[in-house]
C-alpha cells in the first residue's frame, strides 16, 4: 500500500498540470475536443502510475537492474514489451500513410520487421544471451576495441533518436487531428511523460506499462474498424474500389507492372528492413533482460507474428481512408480542412468517419503504441551512452551507483534530444524508413562479423565503416539535406533508384572480411 501510495502522490502532480494546461487552452479558446482531452488525461495518468509503481516493486539499484531488469523478464511480458517496442505510433502511423498514398505494394516495414525479428531469434539472440552482454555494443568493442565501440555508438545513437522522433511525430499529428491541440503541445507533453517514468523505473517500469499499452492499442485499433467501414459502403465495397485505384500497386507482392523503374529500388527497401531490423539496442535490451537464451529466442520469433497481427487494422484504416477521399472530400465528413499529407489519413478516419467516443479510443491507442516504443528506445539509447560510451572512455573505475545517475541523466538528455527533432519533422514514414537506413548501411556488417568472424579486428571494422559510410552518403538523402555525389545509374528527378544502400552494406561487409586478414592477427585484440 505505501508503494501505491507513493506513486499516488507524483500521479495527481502530473494529473493537475495536465489540468493547467487545459485551463489554458480553454482560456484561449482552443477548439480542442474536451472529452478526448480528458481521456488522454486519464490514460496518461494511469500509464505514469503503472511506472511510477513498477518502480517500487522493482528496486533499481545498479545500472544493470535499470538497463536489464535483473536479466529476469519472463517470456509472456517479455513478448509483450519486444512487440510493443516495434509497433509504435510510427509504425501504425505510416503503414496506414504507405497504404493510402502508395498502395499494399509500398507497405514493407510491417512483414520486413516481423522478418527481422525472426531472422534476429535465429542467428543472434542466442549468442548474445550467452555471452551475457548488457548493450548491441558490447560484442562491436569487445572484438574493434573501445574506440570502434564509440565510433558505432553514433549511427546506433541517431537511429535511435530518429525512431524516437518519428513516433513522437506520429503522436503530434494525430493529437492535433483528434483533440484540435497544437503539434507542439501534444509532444512536449508526451515526451515528458515517458522520459519521466522510464528515469523512475527503468526496463522493468517500460516492460510493465507496455502490457497495458499493447491491450490498449490492439482493442483501440479494432474498435475503429466497424464504426468507419459503413462510410465506405463496408469492406468488400471498399477494397474493391481500393483495388480498382491503386492496380497493380494493391498487392503486398512486387511486380515491374506496380513498381516500374523502382522495383530494384523497392528490393533495396525490402532487405534494408529485414536486415537493418536486426541491429538495435531496442531489440537487444530485450533479448538481453530474458531470463535465458530459449526465452529471448522465443521472445524474438513470437512477437514477429504480434507485429504482423497488429499491422492489419492499420492497413484496413489505410484504404478506408484512401476510398472515402477518392468520392468525398474530408469537409463532408465534417472536417475543417482537406488533410496536407497523407500522414493524417489516421487521424482523419479516427476522427470523422467515426463516433467522437471511438475517435477518443482510438487516440488512446496512438498513445499507447507511441508510449510503449518511445521509453523503450530512450532508455536503449543511453544505456549505450552510459556503459558503452561514456564509463570506457572517459571514467573507466565509474562506481554502479554513479554509472546508475549517469544512466538516468542520459535518459533526459536523449529524450530532449529527440523531442527538439520531432517537432522539425515532416514525414513520419520517411523518418521511419532512415532509421533503419543507419543501422542496415554501417552496423549490419560490424555486428555480423564481431558474432561470426574470429579473424574480424579493428583495422577491418574502420576500413568496412569508412567504405560504407562513402557509399552511403555519397547517393544523398533528401530527409536530412545531403545531395547525392556519386553518379550512380538510375536516377530520376534526384531520387537513387539504383539499390546503393545494399551496395553500401555489402561492401562494407566485405571489406571488413578482406581488410581484417590483410592487417593481420596483430589486430584481433580489443586494444
Amino acid at each position: 500500500m505505501d508503494k501505491a501510495k507513493k506513486s499516488i502522490y507524483p500521479t495527481l502532480i502530473l494529473l493537475g498540470l495536465l489540468a493547467i494546461v487545459g485551463v489554458v487552452l480553454y482560456a484561449n479558446d482552443t477548439p480542442v475536443f474536451w472529452s478526448g482531452y480528458f481521456a488522454m488525461m486519464l490514460f496518461y495518468g494511469l500509464i505514469f502510475f503503472v511506472g511510477s509503481y513498477a518502480s517500487q516493486l522493482r528496486q533499481s539499484n545498479t545500472a544493470t537492474d535499470v538497463m536489464l531488469a535483473g536479466r529476469s523478464i519472463p517470456l509472456f511480458i517479455a513478448i509483450f514489451t519486444m512487440s510493443a517496442t516495434w509497433v509504435g505510433g510510427g509504425y501504425i502511423h505510416g503503414t496506414a500513410e504507405a497504404t493510402s498514398a502508395s498502395g499494399l505494394v509500398w507497405v514493407q516495414a510491417p512483414w520486413g520487421y516481423a522478418i527481422s525479428l525472426i531472422l534476429g531469434g535465429l542467428f543472434f539472440a542466442r549468442k548474445m544471451r550467452q555471452r551475457e552482454y548488457k548493450t548491441m555494443l558490447d560484442p562491436l568493442a569487445e572484438r574493434f576495441g573501445k574506440g570502434m565501440g564509440a565510433v558505432l555508438f553514433v549511427p546506433a545513437l541517431m537511429g535511435e533518436i530518429f525512431w524516437t522522433a518519428a513516433i513522437l511525430t506520429a503522436l503530434g499529428t494525430t493529437f492535433g487531428t483528434v483533440l484540435g491541440i497544437s503539434f507542439t503541445t501534444a509532444i512536449i507533453i508526451s515526451a515528458t511523460i515517458a522520459i519521466a517514468y522510464t528515469a523512475l523505473g527503468g526496463l522493468w517500469a517500460v516492460a510493465l506499462t507496455d502490457i497495458f499499452q499493447m491491450a490498449l492499442l490492439f482493442l483501440g485499433l479494432i474498435i475503429v474498424i466497424p464504426f468507419a467501414l459503413p462510410a465506405v459502403g463496408g469492406w468488400d465495397m471498399a477494397w474493391a474500389t481500393y483495388v480498382e485505384s491503386k492496380g497493380a500497386a494493391a498487392s503486398f507482392l512486387p511486380s515491374k507492372e506496380a513498381l516500374g523503374n523502382y522495383y530494384w529500388n523497392w528490393w533495396d527497401y525490402a532487405l534494408l528492413l529485414m536486415l537493418g531490423g536486426i541491429p538495435w539496442q531496442v531489440y537487444f535490451q530485450r533479448v538481453l533482460s530474458a531470463k535465458d537464451e530459449n526465452t529471448a529466442v522465443r521472445l524474438s520469433l513470437l512477437a514477429g507474428g504480434v507485429c504482423l497481427l497488429a499491422a492489419i487494422p492499420a492497413v484496413m484504416i489505410g484504404v478506408i481512408g484512401d476510398v472515402w477521399q477518392l468520392g468525398h472530400t474530408w469537409v463532408e465528413a465534417g472536417a475543417p480542412r482537406e488533410p496536407e499529407t497523407a500522414a493524417e489519413i489516421l487521424p482523419y478516419v479516427m476522427r470523422y468517419l467515426t463516433d467522437p467516443w471511438v475517435a477518443t479510443i482510438g487516440l488512446g491507442a496512438i498513445a499507447a503504441a507511441v508510449m510503449s516504443s518511445v521509453d523503450s528506445s530512450i532508455l536503449s539509447a543511453s544505456s549505450m551512452a552510459s556503459w558503452n560510451v561514456y564509463r570506457p572512455l572517459f571514467k573507466p573505475d565509474l562506481s554502479s551507483e554513479n554509472l546508475l545517475k549517469v544512466l538516468k541523466r542520459m535518459i533526459w538528455i536523449v529524450g530532449i534530444a529527440a523531442t527538439i527533432l520531432a517537432l522539425q519533422v515532416q514525414s513520419v514514414y520517411a523518418l521511419w524508413f532512415l532509421c533503419s537506413d543507419f543501422v542496415y548501411c554501417l552496423l549490419f556488417p560490424q555486428l555480423l562479423l564481431a558474432l561470426y568472424d574470429p579473424k574480424a579486428n579493428r583495422v577491418g571494422s574502420l576500413a568496412g565503416f569508412i567504405v560504407a559510410f562513402v557509399l552511403r552518403f555519397g547517393g544523398g538523402e533528401p530527409a536530412l539535406g545531403i545531395p547525392t555525389i556519386i553518379p550512380y545509374p538510375m536516377i530520376e528527378e534526384g531520387v537513387v533508384l539504383f539499390p546503393f544502400r545494399t551496395l553500401a552494406m555489402v561492401s562494407g561487409l566485405v571489406t571488413i572480411f578482406v581488410v581484417s586478414r590483410l592487417a593481420g592477427s596483430k589486430y584481433n585484440s580489443a586494444a
